[in-house]
């Protein structure tokens, strides 16, 4: 299920703590459950916490920070920093461990959009950049698929850019004149009418910058390396998803001279159209302490604990009459990792899968899963270890009840 793809406004009733949790054997590179806090602020402000089992959205707050985050947040918030200088490190850092000429932390992918498109528009002028989005003169053009418009690309159009449809080779040929400042590319889009390689080409060949929106696409980590030994001027990722960063900060890389323009287009810079979206001091640590443990995390290791979740919680639901699960693997590139897909036999099993889902969601504790018409989907990445066996008794009781 891409993250485009997932219904917002769940319903979610309050957790109580009368669920004791069972500590689970697998090994994690999850985080382990927290310590009591002295101040529950989620029972002070009447927040309800909430189970995982789905994939990482935004409106779920991402994906939880590991410990090597949060430490890295807690250890710099005492003293203040020089937020272009930590930028310079942190940005240098990450063009390090990437292996690419520049880098920088934003406000999320979204914010990299914005700031990549405003990159190309402006370049280092300082007028131009003080005028955005209402340059005077002919509306800036971003060439995309018509397969790859999303929600996001109103990124693009906040810029005062406007965007051009095109479909195939030959349109993109044609779309592109003196008006065009970049073509994008939405890397999780469903269809391409130009393979990744064409859309380079076409774009180098006119001397058009290219942006990749990959937001949601590790693993595989390769990924982090692939598009820009494809030839993508700028590649951005989410931070606060399967790298396991802040929430609110992303990573944005690729070209120096674009990086530079684009970082003149944000914060802490004080008057462009990126100040409102800034990252502050805390994020720019913990992104770069998030992107190093990524890039250090045992992959083939974490991979097969995944594979060992949903098989310890299938070997549980398999227990309820004509119940059945099977290991799945989202083709990606968003969300492209193991997952468990539950079926049964309603006139068994009378109830359908929606109605699981609503059952999980208000039940205690909260719990978000996904269902199809005829599957329940139950996502083991985002657990923590504690939560597996959470997870797997309330899908069994609420299967053997409907029984």
């Amino acid at each position: 299920m891409k993250r485009r793809e997932i219904l917002k406004g769940l319903a979610l009733l309050p957790l109580t703590s009368s669920l004791a949790s069972k500590a689970s054997a697998f090994a994690a590179t999850t985080p382990t459950p927290p310590k009591p806090p002295a101040r529950d602020l989620f029972k002070e402000l009447g927040v309800t916490p909430v189970i995982n089992a789905s994939v990482t959205m935004t409106f779920l707050s991402g994906s939880l920070m590991l410990p090597e985050v949060l430490e890295a947040i807690n250890s710099t918030s005492h003293d203040f920093a020089n937020m272009y200088e930590l930028q310079d490190k942190v940005g240098g850092k990450i063009a390090e461990m990437l292996q690419v000429e520049s880098a920088m932390v934003t406000s999320g992918a979204s914010c990299a959009i914005l700031l990549s498109t405003a990159a190309a528009i402006t370049g280092t002028d300082h007028e131009k950049i003080r005028l955005l989005p209402n340059l005077p003169g002919p509306q800036p053009e971003v060439i995309m698929q018509k397969t790859h418009r999303y929600l996001f690309d109103q990124a693009v159009t906040t810029t005062g850019a406007k965007i051009i449809e095109v479909e195939g080779n030959d349109e993109m040929e044609k779309a592109i004149n003196e008006r065009t400042v970049m073509a994008l590319f939405f890397n999780a889009a469903g269809k391409s009418s130009i393979t990744h390689e064409d859309f380079v080409a076409i774009a180098k060949k006119h001397n058009i910058p290219t942006l990749l929106d990959a937001a949601a696409d590790v693993p595989p980590v390769e990924n982090l390396f692939k598009f820009q030994k494809i030839g993508f001027d700028l590649v951005t990722f989410s931070g606060g998803k399967m790298i396991r960063g802040p929430q609110s900060a992303g990573l944005l890389f690729g070209r120096k001279d674009l990086i530079t323009a684009a970082r003149l287009n944000h914060s802490p810079n004080e008057a462009p159209i990126g100040r409102p979206m800034k990252v502050n001091k805390e994020e720019m640590f913990g992104m770069y302490a998030a992107l190093k443990a990524y890039l250090d995390r045992d992959h083939k290791k974490e991979w097969q604990d995944w594979l060992d979740r949903t098989k310890h919680i299938g070997s549980q639901l398999e227990t309820v009459q004509s119940v059945k699960t099977e290991t799945v693997v989202d083709p990606g590139p968003a969300n492209a990792f193991p997952s468990l897909k539950v079926t049964w036999d309603e006139s068994k099993v009378k109830i359908k899968p929606e109605e699981v889902v609503t059952a999980l969601k208000t039940g205690t504790p909260s719990i978000v899963a996904n269902g199809g018409k005829d599957h329940l989907t139950v996502g083991v990445v985002l657990l923590r270890p504690d939560q597996i066996d959470i997870v797997a008794g309330r899908v069994r009781s609420i299967l053997q009840g409907a029984v």
